[in-house]
């Protein structure tokens, strides 16, 4: 690309002045905004100072910028022309530097590429637009950057936003207005912006949509320049003196006058040199601006916004040199948790080894409670295996009733069964008992069963749990420990839950009726009797039975005196076996006997109401499961929890690291298995650059901190608008 001559600029013709402390932050910053922007994240979404222009369209905010320049390099057109925020970094380039004075822009998606051809900057700007914002005149808020360095300009940075449109053409969006008055006040509401609000004098200022964005951005007025343009339009007879003296619309930092180019100008290819020309000529022509000096001229406007962009430089010190800090410890510490590149087979051992030891120690301290981050807001780790063995498993054993699911009729039928085709002889059969005991002990499996499977997920929660930094560099690293883990916990359970289904069938295989807490059958009988007893005397006799001879109830001695019969006591008719009952005839003559003929049993057969005989058997039979379920309860709730800490729990903790080395420590998978993930290397090598430009901007803040003299404030801006006002 060749180089174009350039035209002296008369604005710029004076001596240069030494760096300015915006000549030395300004390229530390833009480094900053070049290391991070790939990234597309915020990591370092840091408020700089730099300069937004606003206006509304066809205000002259191009002009103004490209003024600024000295070269015309801003697409132009009909309606919107900036759809994209253009991100402008102005280096000065000393003429006696490696460049010769030459001028050049570069952009931050070509990095490398200069051009010396200002035409080319506006192409590949209204190009990289269409990229991201579409050929329908939509906007985008991705912004382009471009650094132009130059001997003629002043180190600053500004961003030229999309002009404000009020109604959409053509095929723009329908919200287009609403889109980018939300992009313009996302920038311009941080504290650290100066709004360069450019209006045009041939309207109305009070009315100024730039001016009223940036007061609602800007209540005070304190980071505010006013740019009025085309002084030279406006209708004869009237003047600007009044806007630039702020007596319509009062700013603190004042406003400047600008006479720019018209369109016939920049159709015959007038120069900008001859356009700074004609406005120094029309400013020294008119009268009424006669001791405006320094609100006049893009020359005053360049110089302005140099010193406001120095003095935001230097009240943002402080508060920018604690944000670089603060930003320096974020990427200190992601740096830790992604290691350092390793390339040695034997460094890759180590670190392997480093890995597995400090991740079994990492759930060994959750599962003992002895982790460095101890929850105050909820359970974890081993408090809440601790808390599903007490107060889920035992607690809800304690709850269970021994009995339930038995009801007195089922307990009559199992006493009835094991008598057979005889009347028992005793209160309470061995077998009906056993069977119903067993049934009940059986029941205490499943809820076993079910805390080995809440202990096993906790155990695998915790793993989860375990955050080893340099793990989380290996994704196959990790997704084969979660596995090798997986599997070495349901190994575990195996054991565990034979363990517990054995201890259940023991309790099952062998009914121990010597055991001291097991309540005997004779005081289960006396307890029977009393509350037999009870309830008779509680609830009067329905059948208003009559006491025999020997004054005891029938029923009573029927149960002291059980008698054995085919048919039992209940067949006979007073005293008399009822075959010996015969049937005469009335007239006296012998006949055969009627036939009595039986109902066929049915199918499904069902003692009547329990006797007391029964209600005292089943009453004993009760007592006696009741009895020896709680021995058995309290064998599993003691068992249970201990089967489960030796092949679970502490099985894992002992074990579980040389289940990994086994599995993984070999030679042939240390390169599988530290294989790092893409990402994790591109965060990396970006936090590693973004950690070297910090300190090196925090280093340039700390030595421009040391040269910022502490007695210049805005006062020095405000004066120079208030001498103005004066005159």
């Amino acid at each position: 690309m060749g180089e174009e001559t350039r035209p002296v600029n008369p604005i710029y013709t004076k001596p240069k002045a030494p760096a300015t402390l915006g000549s030395s932050l300004v390229p530390i910053i833009n480094k900053l905004q070049e290391i991070i922007a790939p990234l597309g994240n915020n990591l370092l979404d840091i408020s700089l100072p730099l300069v937004a222009v606003i206006g509304s369209q066809s205000s002259g905010k191009s002009s103004v910028l490209e003024a600024l320049v000295g070269r015309d390099f801003l697409p132009r057109g009909c309606g919107i022309c900036t759809r994209r925020p253009l991100l402008l970094v102005l280096e000065n380039q000393p003429a006696n530097s490696a460049d010769d004075g030459a001028e050049w822009g570069e952009f931050r998606h070509l990095p490398g590429s200069r051009f010396h051809d200002f035409s080319k900057i506006r192409r590949e700007i209204q190009a990289e637009t269409d990229r991201e914002a579409g050929l329908n005149k939509g906007v985008s808020d991705k912004h382009i950057f471009l650094k132009i360095s130059s001997p003629n300009v002043l180190n600053m940075m500004l961003v030229d936003l999309p002009g404000i449109t009020k109604v959409p053409v053509g095929d723009q969006p329908r919200d287009i207005e609403a889109k980018v008055r939300k992009m313009i006040m996302a920038q311009i509401r941080q504290e650290k912006c100066i709004i360069l609000a450019v209006s045009p004098a041939n309207s109305d200022l009070a009315n100024s949509d730039a001016l009223q964005m940036a007061r609602e951005a800007d209540p005070t007025g304190s980071r505010t320049i006013g740019v009025i343009t085309k002084l030279d339009i406006m209708d004869r007879g009237t003047d600007a003196r009044n806007f630039l003296l702020g007596k319509v619309v009062p700013l603190r930092l004042g406003y400047i006058g600008v006479v720019n180019r018209s369109q016939e100008d920049i159709n015959k290819k007038h120069s900008i040199a001859d356009a700074l020309s004609h406005e120094e000529k029309f400013f020294r022509d008119r009268p009424v601006y006669s001791g405006l000096s320094s609100c006049c001229g893009i020359h005053q406007l360049s110089r302005k916004l140099n010193q406001i962009l120095e003095q935001h430089i230097r009240m943002a010190l402080p508060s920018l040199k604690s944000e670089l800090n603060s930003k320096m410890t974020a990427i200190v510490k992601e740096l830790q948790t992604y290691g350092y590149l390793v390339e040695a087979n034997m460094e890759k051992g180590v670190i392997l080894l480093n890995i597995l030891s400090k991740y079994c120690e990492d759930f060994s301290a959750l599962v003992d409670g002895c982790s460095q981050e101890i929850s105050t807001k909820e359970l974890s780790g081993g408090a809440r295996i601790n808390y599903i063995i007490q107060s889920i498993f035992i607690k809800k054993l304690e709850e269970v009733d021994p009995c339930e699911g038995l009801t007195d009729n089922d307990i009559q039928i199992a006493i009835q069964n094991a008598a057979g085709a005889r009347n028992a002889l005793i209160i309470v059969p061995e077998a009906p008992f056993e069977v119903l005991v067993r049934t009940q002990i059986a029941r205490l499996l499943d809820p076993s069963l079910q805390c080995v499977r809440y202990v096993y997920d906790e155990l695998m929660k915790i793993s989860h749990a375990c955050e080893v930094n340099d793990l989380q560099r290996f994704p196959t690293l990790r997704r084969r420990m979660d596995e090798i883990m997986v599997k070495f916990l349901r190994d575990g359970v195996k054991p565990a839950e034979k363990m517990i289904g054995d201890l259940i069938e023991m309790e099952m295989d062998c009914i121990n009726y010597s055991h001291p807490n097991f309540l005997n059958g004779g005081k289960a009988v006396k307890l029977a009797l009393e509350q037999l007893r009870s309830q008779q005397r509680s609830q009067p006799s329905v059948n208003n039975e009559k006491p025999t001879a020997s004054g005891e109830n029938t029923s009573t001695s029927s149960w002291r005196m059980p008698i054995p019969s085919m048919f039992g006591a209940r067949g006979s008719s007073e005293g008399k076996p009822a075959s010996s009952t015969t049937v005469h005839e009335p007239d006296g003559s012998n006949q055969m006997p009627c036939t009595i003929q039986l109902k066929e049993p049915p199918s499904i057969l069902k003692p009547p109401g329990a006797t007391d005989n029964e209600t005292i058997e089943i009453f004993v039979t009760k007592s006696l499961i009741r009895s020896y379920y709680d021995i058995v309860r309290k064998n599993i709730q003691d068992l249970v929890p201990k089967a489960i800490m030796h092949f679970l729990v502490n099985h894992t903790k002992r074990k579980l690291q040389s289940a990994f080395t086994q599995k993984l420590y070999r030679g042939d998978l240390f390169e599988e298995l530290l294989l790092e993930d893409d990402e994790v290397v591109l965060k990396r090598k970006r936090n590693q650059e973004l950690f070297q430009v910090l300190q090196e901007a925090i280093e340039m803040l700390d030595e421009v901190e040391s040269d910022v003299s502490t007695g210049s404030s805005y006062s020095s801006f405000c004066t120079d608008a208030s001498s103005t006002k004066a005159s």
